[in-house]
């Protein structure tokens, strides 16, 4: 072989086959015999390749940054043994390696057709890889709101183990499809917002401090340091509440906080509600959640209502002045504004 020529592989399998075929001369005169030399190289090969990639493993792991990357790279250097392996069993027993190879080469013609689905899971397998979304072991959110953490990634498919303790295998080509939120990227640290209403009535700056310090004293939330970037912005750690909107019946305050975690968001949403309550039964503040009511004023607008009695045989309606109305209503119990507390 020259300088700089790569070795041909066939050739190189040829020569070696070449060497050990007088080790076993009568394999080849049997079939069953040949079946199971052919069986035993292969587990040899196979076994081989397993002690192969524990060697192998922790080196990979140090050159390929990404563990998903590693665990494929250590996947195909196991395939590529077992295969050297088959084909030096198959030339053993007088299988002919060019026709195995033309014979393996219109097979995956064929079956490239059929499996067209699979080629593509593979093509997106590919890019998800280098594409870097996510990797083993963050937590992931599809677009229908399933959670779970990445256990592995394969040139085929993803397999996800959601917090409902269940396993989800999808597709490569279906998730690439698919929305998927990536929960713990570089930054563990997630933003979460709750509304809380308070009445009109209510000493709003109070009602904003009471909340803010209900946050900080939540588990899980964090009190405060420096600003967190996100992009080109830069958003408070520590608790925040804001005047977000007036509603019908209640001023909305709305409290912005982090968690560093991001895999119990319920929990942390469920400490910060109940340090809230807590925070508005324990303060001596003016400060009062509100519930949706309405008031209704009613006024003495004058005007007509037509009514039809039954008693009239031709079916007209008398007027009757609203102001009768108001005679008789005006019995009944109201506040000095004239509003229905």
């Amino acid at each position: 072989m020259q300088p700089g020529q790569f070795p041909n592989p066939i050739r190189m399998i040829q020569s070696l086959v070449e060497r050990l075929a007088p080790l076993f001369p009568d394999w080849g005169s049997s079939p069953a015999l040949s079946f199971l030399l052919l069986a035993l190289i292969t587990a040899l090969g196979y076994t081989l390749s397993r002690y192969a990639v524990r060697l192998l493993g922790r080196p990979v792991a140090k050159r390929f940054r990404r563990q998903s990357v590693a665990q494929q790279v250590l996947r195909l250097i196991r395939a590529a043994i077992t295969l050297f392996f088959l084909l030096i069993g198959a030339g053993l027993v007088d299988l002919e390696l060019g026709n195995i190879v033309l014979s393996v080469t219109v097979f995956s013609a064929v079956i490239g057709i059929v499996l067209a689905p699979l080629v593509g899971s593979v093509v997106n397998g590919l890019f998800l890889l280098a594409d870097e979304p996510y990797e083993i072991g963050d937590m992931v959110e599809l677009g229908d709101g399933t959670r779970g953490f990445v256990d592995d990634i394969t040139i085929r498919y993803t397999k996800i183990f959601t917090v409902d303790n269940t396993f989800i295998v999808l597709p490569n080509d279906v998730i690439r499809d698919d929305q998927v939120t990536n929960l713990s990227a570089e930054d563990e640290r997630a933003r979460l917002s709750l509304s809380v209403a308070v009445t009109y009535e209510s000493d709003i700056d109070a009602a904003r401090n009471l909340i803010e310090a209900a946050g900080r004293s939540a588990e899980g939330v964090i009190e405060g340091g420096p600003d967190i970037r996100i992009g080109s912005a830069r958003y408070p750690a520590r608790p925040t509440c804001y005047i977000d909107e007036f509603g019908d019946s209640a001023v909305i305050l709305t409290l912005r906080y982090w968690v560093d975690r991001p895999y119990k968001q319920l929990t942390a949403r469920s400490r910060v509600q109940t340090a809230i309550w807590d925070r508005f039964g324990e303060s001596d503040a003016d400060v009062e959640m509100a519930y949706p009511h309405r008031h209704l004023v009613f006024d003495d607008t004058s005007g007509e209502a037509r009514v039809a009695t039954r008693e009239a045989a031709e079916g007209e309606a008398r007027p009757v002045e609203s102001a009768a109305l108001s005679d008789r209503s005006a019995d009944a119990p109201a506040d000095a504004d004239g509003t229905d507390g």
